[in-house]
């Protein structure tokens, strides 16, 4: 689904507090997604963008194009209640980001928690 069907789906999402946990994750393809918790709903989900094209201005500034609402991506990985137990889970998550595929140690760390 895209962002703004996510954020449509429940209210709940668009009032809650969300805790990031890093920009720099990549799918199996390369992509890169961020990873984020929604307090109110206890969903962690992945947001996909495409690769943006950046682009020289007349003067010399680089500029990336603003994306449609529905090239930006979101898949819900899973439901944790409280944030204790999202920070548990997520333990040592900076040093996995940045590794090819990180978002596979994501669901492998959310796999072994059922």
């Amino acid at each position: 689904m895209d962002i703004e069907e996510f954020y449509d789906a429940d209210p709940r999402r668009r009032e809650s507090a969300e805790v990031e946990f890093g920009r720099e994750w990549s799918d199996a393809r390369g992509g890169r997604t961020e990873l984020s918790w929604v307090a109110d709903t206890g969903e962690l989900y992945a947001m996909a963008e495409p690769s943006e094209p950046v682009f020289m201005d007349p003067i010399g500034d680089t500029r990336v194009p603003e994306l449609p609402t529905e090239l930006v991506t979101v898949e819900v990985l899973g439901t944790i209640p409280d944030r204790a137990r999202v920070d548990e889970l997520l333990a040592g998550w900076e040093s996995q980001m940045g590794r090819p595929n990180s978002l596979q140690w994501v669901r492998d760390q959310l796999s072994a928690a059922r």
